[in-house]
């Protein structure tokens, strides 16, 4: 299977699923007017990826910013990962980066971590 990339901008974030190694990261910002038809390639990709049991799946999220549209996005991919998670024995892993002093977005994560219940890490860092 091809890997998926879109180069991210300032109101679109980076998408890279690599699909020999299993890690999918999302990254930068996200407050795209029209999420649903953004997002669709995405879904389609990884439902397709996910028609295979038993793969390993790191999902990396390092955002810095994404609007209330963008968040049910991310929601739809946790709950399509979860699914693949206990329904066809995928080893799915959720690691939630956050600026160390973003009190936001650690909140965001930590509300993602409630929803799904598949490994999930908040991970903090500096921005130096």
């Amino acid at each position: 299977m091809d890997n998926f990339y879109i180069e991210g901008s300032h109101y679109i974030p980076q998408i890279n699923f690599v699909a020999d190694t299993g890690v999918l990261e999302i990254s930068g910002e996200s407050y795209h007017e029209y999420t649903l038809e953004f997002f669709q390639p995405i879904f389609d990709w990884l439902k397709k990826y996910t028609e295979e049991e038993g793969k390993k799946i790191t999902l990396n999220f390092r955002m810095t910013y994404f609007n209330t549209s963008s968040s049910r996005r991310f929601l739809e991919i946790m709950n399509l990962l979860e699914d693949y998670h206990f329904s066809k024995s995928g080893d799915v892993t959720i690691n939630w980066y956050y600026e160390i002093n973003d009190l936001d977005m650690l909140e965001s994560g930590e509300e993602y971590a409630e929803d799904v219940r598949v490994p999930f890490h908040l991970i903090s860092y500096e921005n130096n």
